[in-house]
């Protein structure tokens, strides 16, 4: 059984909200991590977990995650997340409906210290819906003042971080020949692919949906292999863009790349992964770090939303990258501990150094 209240009280989560009713079917949870910097912003997952449990974890991972992700991008917020228990029944509109108004007034509930968002299973549709019970959401859709689907800002970033590495590791400032592995075809996946294409990289994918790959294949012209096969392609850099713990015991033996730089969150299934990493001579664009870029776009909506700033903010990923790089190099440490010692100069700065 997984210790819930061990783990809470080991990462210094501040409040873990039940979010079950019986009466629409909702299972549900929201973590709010750290409100140090301001209020926790987090998207809404809706996955078919195995169990509860896996849900549990999954929430108070990327809720931390979350806080990390704002510290290090500069923002005045703090981390939180929403998931969902999909059980298949949420795909009637009705029920779907119901569940997310729901959701929205256990949201409102809260008073602003949880900023809700899409995130993967959730579309702007479902923001809507929570928005009619609360004010206290982000990534609405550009006809209502939002900023609509976060998915290009986010592979933008993703992007921009690949671009910084590719300069440092592999001593170019172009794309073109270089080899990326994608892992998910999902709105961020396929986004990052289309412009990976546009630069002239050179290619290679999977996805779970046979569907999906095969209208990227024909829209893309890209190389598509079995999905237990990605990992073994040679590459200049392998980019996870499902779900997490992809970067374990089992994958990290068959990994031939020299750089880790994907959309995913939560990409390592242990902390010691980073580190192996790193003793591979692998760099690992911490997921965090280069996935911020839809947190930066729809932290924009809070002030209102102006694209072209937002689009300059998100850039900057590629300068973030880079700091992280040169203090993984400069101390002789991981990326991963140099990105968690970035993320605390702003949480806890009285204990930074210098």
């Amino acid at each position: 059984m997984f210790d819930i209240e061990k783990y809470v009280n080991e990462h210094g989560h501040e409040q873990l909200i039940d979010c079950n009713d019986p009466q629409t079917g909702l299972r549900a949870w929201i973590a709010i991590h750290n409100t140090k910097l301001g209020p926790g912003l987090g998207g809404i997952r809706l996955w078919n977990y195995e169990s509860a449990d896996d849900a549990l974890l999954d929430v108070l991972r990327l809720s931390e995650g979350m806080t990390y992700k704002a510290a290090v991008a500069g923002l005045k917020l703090g981390g939180a997340k929403a998931v969902i228990l999909g059980d298949g029944k949420e795909e009637d509109p009705r029920v779907r409906r119901d569940r997310f108004r729901v959701l929205g007034r256990i949201v409102d509930d809260l008073k602003g210290r949880y900023i809700a968002a899409e995130d993967v299973g959730t579309t702007t549709d479902d923001i809507i819906i929570v928005r009619e019970e609360t004010y206290h959401v982000v990534g609405l859709p550009s006809e209502v003042g939002g900023s609509g689907d976060p998915s290009p800002m986010t592979a933008i970033g993703v992007l921009e971080g690949q671009r910084a590495l590719i300069k440092e590791v592999l001593h170019t400032d172009r794309f073109k020949g270089v080899r990326v592995s994608i892992q998910g075809l999902g709105k961020v996946g396929f986004s990052l692919a289309s412009r990976l294409v546009a630069e002239g990289a050179y290619v290679i994918a999977t996805d779970i949906n046979p569907e999906v790959c095969h209208m990227t294949s024909e829209k893309l012209g890209i190389r598509i292999v079995k999905s237990d096969d990605i990992y073994n392609e040679e590459c200049e850099i392998f980019a996870p863009c499902a779900l997490g713990g992809v970067i374990n015991d089992d994958t990290l033996v068959s990994l031939r790349c020299r750089i880790v730089a994907g959309s995913a969150n939560n990409q390592l299934k242990e902390v010691k992964h980073g580190e192996i990493l790193h003793e591979m001579g692998i760099v690992y664009a911490v997921d965090y770090v280069i996935n911020a870029g839809g947190l930066i776009n729809v932290s924009h909506e809070m002030n209102g939303y102006d694209r072209e700033k937002a689009l300059a903010d998100v850039a900057k990923i590629y300068d973030t990258i880079m700091r992280m790089y040169i203090i993984a190099r400069r101390d002789g440490i991981s990326e991963q501990s140099a990105a968690h010692k970035m993320a605390i100069e702003r949480l806890l700065p009285e204990v930074a150094p210098g």
